[in-house]
Parts: C-alpha cells; sequence; structure tokens
C-alpha cells in the first residue's frame, strides 16, 4: 500500500493533500500538524477514515519530527513511500513591506523565523524520514515552494515585498536540489513545485487582502496576460501537484516547477 507523510496537514493545502491521498482506499496517509488546536476539520476527516493517521510534530522541533518519523516506522515497517513537505511560515503582518521599509525590530525576527521554518525545518524532516523513503517503493520528496523564490519570475514579476519569506523559499529550492545530487544514485527523486496563486482563506477576504490581491493581480496579469486572475483552489491545485509528482522520475529530480510543470506561476 503507498504510503505517504504530509506537513502542515492542519488545513489549507496540506488538509487538501490528506482528504485527496486518503480517498484512494489502497494508500496510507499521516497528516503532520503543529496543533492539536487548529486540526479539528483534520481529525474529523480521519474519524470517517480508516487509512489517515495524524501526528503532532512542529517541523522546526528536529526530535519531534524523528518521533514523528518513528511513529510512522512502528505503522508502515520502516517504510515511507512519499513525503510531501508542505508546512511554511510567512509574516503576515508584515508581508508587504521592502527591506527598505523593514522596521528594524521585526527584520532578523522574521528572517530567522522563515529560516527556522522554511529551510530547516525542511531538512529535519527530510532527514527524519529520509531512512524510510530510503526502504520505500516510490521514493519521492515533493516540497512545497513558491513562485516567490523564482529569482527570474520575482524579477518579472516585479514583486518587491514579503522578503523573508522569498528569500527563505529561494534558499529551500537549492535544499532540494542538494539533497538531489546526494541521492541521486539511490534513485530517489526530490521534486520542488509551486502550488500557484491559491486560496486558502477561511471565510470571506477582509478589505486590505482585497486590495491587495488586486496590486497582485495588475502586477501578474502584465506577465501572463492570458491568466484568469482569479486565485487557484485548494482541490485544484492539489490535484494539479499529484499528478506531476505522479508522473516525476529520477531525470526530474531537483527541478523547481509550478503546478503546470513549468515556470508559469499562476
Amino acid at each position: 500500500m503507498p504510503s505517504y507523510a504530509i506537513t502542515g496537514a492542519a488545513r489549507g493545502i496540506g488538509y487538501e493533500f490528506v482528504r485527496q491521498l486518503s480517498a484512494q482506499p489502497g494508500n496510507v496517509v499521516f497528516g503532520l500538524i503543529r496543533s492539536k488546536s487548529t486540526a479539528g476539520n483534520l481529525f474529523e476527516l480521519a474519524k470517517n477514515a480508516s487509512n489517515i493517521h495524524v501526528l503532532q510534530a512542529d517541523v522546526a522541533d528536529s526530535q519531534a519530527v524523528k518521533e514523528a518519523a518513528a511513529e510512522v516506522a512502528k505503522i508502515t515497517g520502516g517504510t515511507l513511500d512519499c513525503l510531501i513537505n508542505n508546512a511554511a511560515f510567512l509574516e503576515v503582518e508584515h508581508r508587504n513591506y521592502t527591506f527598505d521599509t523593514y522596521p528594524e525590530e521585526y527584520l532578523a525576527q522574521d528572517m530567522n523565523k522563515s529560516f527556522e521554518v522554511n529551510v530547516l525545518g525542511v531538512i529535519y524532516t527530510t532527514n527524519a524520514f529520509l531512512p524510510l523513503i530510503q526502504q520505500g517503493s516510490m521514493k519521492k520528496v515533493l516540497t512545497l515552494s513558491s513562485g516567490m523564490g523564482d529569482l527570474d519570475g520575482v524579477r518579472e514579476i516585479g514583486i518587491n515585498s514579503a522578503g523573508p519569506y522569498s528569500v527563505s523559499k529561494a534558499a529551500v529550492n537549492m535544499v532540494m536540489v542538494k539533497y538531489a545530487a546526494r541521492f541521486k544514485d539511490e534513485g530517489i527523486v526530490f521534486l520542488t513545485i509551486s502550488p500557484g496563486l491559491v486560496n486558502t482563506l477561511q471565510g470571506p477576504p477582509s478589505p486590505a487582502i482585497v486590495q491587495e490581491l488586486s496590486l497582485l493581480t495588475k502586477l501578474l496579469k502584465k506577465v501572463y496576460p492570458n491568466w484568469s486572475g482569479k486565485p487557484l483552489e485548494p482541490e485544484e491545485s492539489v490535484r494539479l501537484q499529484l499528478e506531476i509528482l505522479e508522473r516525476a522520475t529520477i531525470k526530474d529530480s531537483g527541478a523547481f516547477v509550478s503546478h503546470h510543470g513549468n515556470k508559469q506561476w499562476v
């Protein structure tokens, strides 16, 4: 039975990965969450699906993810077919600052937190589950990044905000390339993907969010004039990502692609 572990599974894209993968009866799905208090929907889903296991582990805590991997190993007999690094951090209140306007009292804090979760957290989690992946049949690691971490794309579109998040995503792209180079001979596929511009809001957007999306849409439309201008829903984004994951081979290992399988970020 194919087995999958997904970090950041409490809601949004991570929850949708669990939902879609667990809908296939042959799959065993492990949803890793940082806090039980925000994972009500996931626990509700797990109640009605015997192939879902919910584990608590903060990806920034290396010991916690090692313990989660050990729990997975007990259930699977020491194997895992696919790890999906979905958990991420974005400082929402400060996301519209540019580096030259970023308040100094928050800059180091936000840079460090972004790296702690988006870079070190991915490394901790990948290292913890690698021994299981090596024993699996699929041997795939999918890490969610962002078009905000693509140097050429950001330059072309002209997005100048969300610096700490963007820098950390550019860094994790390189992290996955390093893993790909290290484990190529073992046939492990490391793929980095941008899920697209996805609507993960719970409830209607605030006026500030509406204004922000309007400005972003104008920037994106200049580069992608045929884009509909509408964010993807998690269901569609995850479906597209899983299609790319399924057909990825060792030749693709280390690549950073969009949910379209290329460099089109929306």
